[in-house]
């Protein structure tokens, strides 16, 4: 072998060893299942580039409609993988469901919208409770208010904001549970007043109907409001410690796709949410939105997630505060960013 034939096949070797351990001989199968949002982009990205599967991870996906939906599935043992919100976690680990967060993807997803009914009483200077007491004047019954099933992210985060930010009567105010899909239909038929949803929900409805208003941002809704995780059930992680690492390594480089290129990460995302039929400028400029915030790192979620849980405790969608231990394994992500993915 002369030196040229020695340097291509080094980097051959290279290339097909991006991620640390990935050259085994057979692909790990991953049952993963997810919840059709914006908040999922890094685990799509990473996929859709290859990266997954250079890591020897061989990914099958189950979409559901909630994360408190996808619990049974892991208690189950017919998912592997998990990327939904945090919420629901701590419970199921509670109820001797072995899950370990192993990677954040997005922070403050969780915003609040008015459909055109409830639009025009946030006028200028008016407060949420004012707006809220006024629609209930003028129709003679409560806002009706659309979000996801109770113990979820988007269901407290929409409580904490009207009851402890906005300091809305809850007299003017009806909370609908319904699934994503659904809450994004209901407030574009005009079905219930407002809701809380997320990208690409947010981008479609306001693109459809300019009338629906964004009412209150994440940071506004949840201090440091915790959001999608990746998370892992800890037969899986114990099976396949090497296949975690590819997978947060590849979640750390697709985050910073999304930053640096929105436009070429934006295929894979809405080949996942849109099913092809979303249009790709419209899931890019979703990923490039104010309520699309990427965050890989698990550590910057722990004590928000803590403080959700309290609430939730209040809200009484929770009969006590549940210990983490365990529940966080932040050494991979530690590891991806030492070394780089």
């Amino acid at each position: 072998m002369d030196r040229r034939q020695f340097l291509l096949a080094g980097s051959s070797f290279a290339a097909a060893a991006s991620f640390a351990g990935a050259a085994s001989a057979q692909s790990v199968p991953a049952r993963v299942g997810y919840i059709p949002i914006v908040g999922t982009a890094p685990f799509f990205v990473a996929n859709g580039e290859g990266w997954l599967k250079q890591g020897g991870i061989d990914v099958a996906v189950t979409v559901f409609e909630s994360g408190p939906n996808m619990i049974q599935a892991l208690a189950s043992g017919t998912i592997d993988v998990y990327v939904a919100g945090v919420a629901p976690l701590a419970v199921a680990r509670s109820r001797g469901v072995d899950i370990r967060v192993v990677a954040s993807t997005a922070i403050g997803e969780n915003v609040v919208v008015s459909a055109p009914s409830l639009t025009k009483f946030f006028t200028p200077g008016t407060g949420a409770a004012a707006a809220f007491k006024a629609f209930r004047a003028a129709n003679g019954k409560a806002a009706r208010l659309a979000t996801q099933p109770a113990g979820s992210v988007p269901n407290t985060t929409l409580q904490y904001w009207l009851w402890e930010v906005a300091k809305v009567d809850k007299a003017d105010v009806e909370i609908v549970p319904m699934g994503i899909d659904a809450t994004q239909q209901a407030i574009l038929a005009n079905a219930v007043d407002g809701g809380s949803v997320r990208e690409p929900a947010l981008t479609i409805i306001q693109t459809r109907n300019p009338q629906i208003k964004l009412i209150a941002g994440g940071e506004e809704v949840f201090p440091g409001q915790p959001g999608t995780v990746v998370a892992v059930s800890g037969v899986f992680a114990g099976k396949n410690p090497q296949a975690v690492q590819n997978l947060v390594s590849g979640l750390v480089k697709a985050a910073a796709l999304i930053k640096a290129e929105p436009g070429k990460a934006a295929p894979h995302v809405g080949a996942a949410l849109g099913k092809g039929i979303v249009d790709p400028e419209l899931i890019q400029k979703a990923l490039v939105s104010p309520a699309s915030r990427f965050e890989i790192d698990p550590r910057k979620i722990i004590e928000p997630s803590r403080a959700m849980q309290a609430y939730q405790v209040k809200l009484g969608s929770l009969e006590k505060e549940l210990p983490f231990d365990g529940l966080f394994e932040t050494q991979y992500y530690e590891r991806a960013v030492k070394t780089g993915g």
